[in-house]
């Protein structure tokens, strides 16, 4: 491509919380280093996380059926302790990120657990196969599995399965859209809402901030290049990927719950997530989005005490609970 125009400025806040991370945390992760990530420190501190928030949770882990063929599948349920006769509860369903190679079903859920508290709902958060080891589609078929078994046994976990809102972040938002578009093509359950917070949506890596952003910040097109390769192999950014392995590939954005989008204006994913809503607007959907200016991948749960993390958090909750309202 041309020559890269310089990118966009973090945020001040955000680039003094980068620097005290930037020697545990590289942006350029190599398909050489993937099984010393999973080995981080970080893995094994959500082992000590209070899932209940207090007593605020009751927390069990759930072992459900997996696609046809394949391994049960994990998930995490966490439901409001509520006086016996309170009525079903909406559902958030949570899919972790890590880059489609990394985590568990720990990973990223003080969030949604955040939102439930606030709004009353239970939080189902699923564990899926991870990539190189298993790709493409056995992480998404995984996601699939425990949807379908969430939708089915809503009410036996306090849940409402009219009210279903999915939501995950980076590679948990991509497969979260993928998600709904598999849940429409196959006429399964409708989720009432979809929350996208800096998905991985592209397998072509070749966006004006993939270029702007290499080296910088949290993952960079080289630590993209690695995940998407990890799942797709040698198919990555060829002409035949799936939009259920990369949801940018679909053509066709119709028909899905309604979104909200969020992104830094500095990271990587910025425009392949701009161009997915814009594409959702232009095929007559519903999309909220939010470009974050300064923010770099996954700001807000790396420095949640800086202001703009604060506001993006602020945004998905009442993004959340005005759809809840009126669903």
């Amino acid at each position: 491509m041309p020559s890269t125009p310089p990118p966009p400025p973090f945020d001040p806040e955000l680039a003094a919380a980068l620097e005290t991370i930037k020697d545990a945390i590289s942006p350029g992760l190599t398909p050489e280093e993937i099984d010393t990530a999973r080995q981080g420190p970080g893995i094994d501190l959500l082992a000590d996380l209070d899932l209940t928030l207090g007593g605020v949770f009751d927390v069990e882990d759930r072992t459900v059926p997996g696609p046809e063929d394949a391994p049960d599948v994990s998930l995490l349920v966490c439901r409001p302790v509520a006086p016996a006769g309170s009525g079903p509860l909406p559902v958030v369903y949570h899919v972790h990120g890590g880059g489609m190679i990394l985590g568990n079903n720990r990973v990223g859920v003080d969030g949604p657990l955040e939102w439930a508290r606030e709004l009353g709902a239970v939080v189902v958060s699923v564990e899926y196969r991870l990539a190189p080891e298993h790709p493409h589609p056995a992480p998404v078929d995984d996601v699939l599995a425990g949807l379908l078994w969430t939708a089915e046994h809503a009410k036996e976990i306090g849940g409402d399965p009219e009210r279903i809102v999915l939501a995950g972040a980076s590679a948990g938002g991509g497969l979260t859209a993928a998600l709904a578009l598999l849940l429409r093509d196959r006429r399964g359950p409708r989720p009432l809402g979809q929350m996208l917070l800096c998905p991985m949506l592209d397998d072509r890596n070749d966006t004006v901030s993939s270029h702007q952003m290499a080296g910088l910040g949290i993952w960079d097109r080289t630590a993209n290049e690695t995940g998407w390769g990890a799942l797709l192999g040698a198919s990555r950014g060829g002409p035949d990927v799936s939009p259920y392995a990369a949801p940018a590939r679909a053509t066709d954005l119709s028909g899905l719950p309604p979104a909200f989008l969020d992104v830094g204006s500095a990271e990587t994913f910025r425009d392949e997530v701009v161009a997915y809503a814009s594409r959702i607007w232009s095929c007559g959907g519903t999309a909220e989005l939010h470009v974050w200016p300064g923010g770099f991948h996954g700001f807000d749960g790396f420095a949640p005490q800086a202001a703009l993390s604060q506001a993006a958090r602020a945004a998905q909750l009442e993004w959340l609970r005005r759809l809840l309202a009126g669903g």
